[in-house]
């Protein structure tokens, strides 16, 4: 409770941020079979596999070893992974703000299904199950947020930056302070190492293509982050 109050004022107290348009400005964009920025697109499919794997592990009988009251969560994580794949890929073939929207929105509700699972297995499975809803419609209203607020050119992303960052803060926190009802805390340490290694790569972008010559930064942002997910099913 208390870093999510630090978050809230160091973000009330910062002023809008508005988007940077040098966001949307990626390394490769080689075009292949008539594919715009093809690798960057091709690189979301892992995404779409992982996700349907979660969604057909979830319907075997003893396949995942979870609390079976997080089964939504865990449905709502797998089916919003596999939906990052169809929102990168198109922000990837036009990237602007309008398809940023789309990208980030499933992101949310995969994120914030995590962070649901993570709160119901070593906290609270009331406060964890309470709290799904609210918060993915919590960043899924970031998300609109940001893009009005851009439309009417005053963007605005701290919404979402507390609705992206926070859980990456409260997570380890969690982790550390509290025992798990499942025996999975490895698998979420790994999860996040692999995340925080995609960001490296996200921000690296030109500097990752002009070493290997052959994929960029972001393209490795994708693979590495699909990584993480299928990591996460495998142990269960």
């Amino acid at each position: 409770m208390l870093t999510a109050l630090l978050a809230i004022g160091v973000l009330l107290t910062h002023g809008p941020i508005p988007q940077d348009v040098t966001y949307h400005l990626f390394v490769d964009t080689r075009k292949i079979w008539s594919i715009p920025n093809f690798w960057n697109v091709v690189t979301n499919i892992p995404f779409a596999v992982v996700g349907l794997l979660g969604l057909y592990s979830l319907r075997l009988p003893g396949r995942l070893g979870f609390l079976d009251e997080t089964r939504m969560a865990y449905t709502l994580l797998f089916f919003g992974t596999f939906l990052v794949s169809t929102g990168s890929s198109n922000y990837h073939l036009e990237p602007n703000n309008q398809t940023l929207a789309w990208d980030r929105m499933p992101m949310t509700i995969a994120f914030l299904s995590l962070f649901s699972i993570i709160i119901s297995e070593f906290i609270s499975i009331r406060s964890g199950k309470a709290l799904l809803l609210p918060l993915i419609l919590a960043g899924i209203l970031s998300v609109f947020y940001w893009h009005l607020s851009e439309i009417q050119n005053a963007g605005d992303l701290r919404l979402y930056a507390l609705i992206q960052f926070y859980p990456m803060l409260a997570i380890p926190i969690i982790l550390v302070c509290f025992r798990p009802r499942c025996t999975h805390v490895q698998a979420y340490w790994w999860l996040l190492l692999i995340y925080l290694t995609a960001k490296v790569f996200e921000q690296l972008d030109g500097e990752v293509y002009d070493v290997l010559g052959f994929i960029s930064g972001h393209s490795l942002k994708h693979l590495t982050s699909a990584l993480g997910m299928y990591v996460l099913l495998l142990f269960y």
